[in-house]
């Protein structure tokens, strides 16, 4: 959880995604143990998962190759292990996934290889107190998601929420149609009167000037699919070189 504030200290935060096993296991552990040297403050790791409803094309191509591979929850723990950083880790994992492994065992082992807070996107916010004080009380945060059309929900949504915000800055799912400018505007200083959280957008950001044009009204820029794209295609320092470029001032 300190690891999430400091990333929203001092400046905007630069967060990044990728999928966990894809197009290796070695490769993500790689790729994290340089995360200091990132231009990155958090980084999403995503748990593949068979049916991930909330992601593009793209992305759930990467996460079902990673699952044909053998990547499980376990294999993705197990790598963690290895990995060593001073930046924050965020699970975005599908609640199914953490139902099969057992909650409080997901949560214990989360806590256990450094992770600061989950994104679960499929767990409805009405459903989700329990969990949250579960998190609470390991010190994980629960970030919510939070589009323009639940805009009629949000005080409820960021009652179990902690870290940051989610706001989803894309009509549909990652990759998708960028949601129209004064209506994100609109959506941010909504969550803003609502809490003290920070609140940064993904969902659409994918080039250098989405991040800049993001940063002018959110705290923080999430890039997912552009970064996932270049997973398969780039070594480690090429991937880390495309990234710094992603968001540069």
């Amino acid at each position: 959880m300190d690891k999430i504030r400091k990333a929203f200290s001092d400046k905007k935060a630069n967060i990044g995604y990728i999928v966990a096993g894809y197009p290796n296991l070695e490769y993500t552990k790689e790729f994290l143990n340089l995360l200091d040297k990132s231009c990155l403050d958090i980084i999403e790791i995503g748990i593949p998962y068979s049916d991930p409803l909330a992601d593009g094309k793209l992305i759930s191509m990467a996460s079902f190759e990673a699952c044909q591979n053998g990547v499980t929850t376990d294999s993705v723990f197990d790598m963690l292990g290895g990995v060593k950083t001073k930046k924050a880790l965020v699970f975005l994992v599908y609640y199914n996934l953490i139902f099969a492994y057992g909650e409080d065992r997901f949560l214990a082992k989360a806590k256990e290889v450094g992770i600061s807070g989950l994104i679960v996107p499929d767990m409805p916010y009405d459903e989700s107190s329990e969990f949250f004080a579960k998190c609470k009380d390991l010190g994980l945060c629960l970030v919510p998601l939070v589009s323009v059309t639940s805009q009629d929900r949000i005080a409820k949504i960021l009652q179990n929420a902690d870290g940051f915000v989610y706001a989803v800055g894309a009509l549909g799912v990652t990759g998708g149609r960028a949601t129209p400018e004064d209506r994100l505007k609109d959506l941010i200083e909504d969550i803003k009167s609502k809490t003290k959280l920070p609140v940064a957008i993904g969902f659409g950001i994918k080039t250098n000037e989405d991040v800049r044009r993001t940063k002018k009204y959110a705290d923080g820029a999430i890039v997912g699919t552009s970064i996932v794209e270049l997973q398969g295609k780039l070594n480690i320092q090429e991937l880390s070189n495309a990234i710094n470029d992603i968001f540069k001032d």
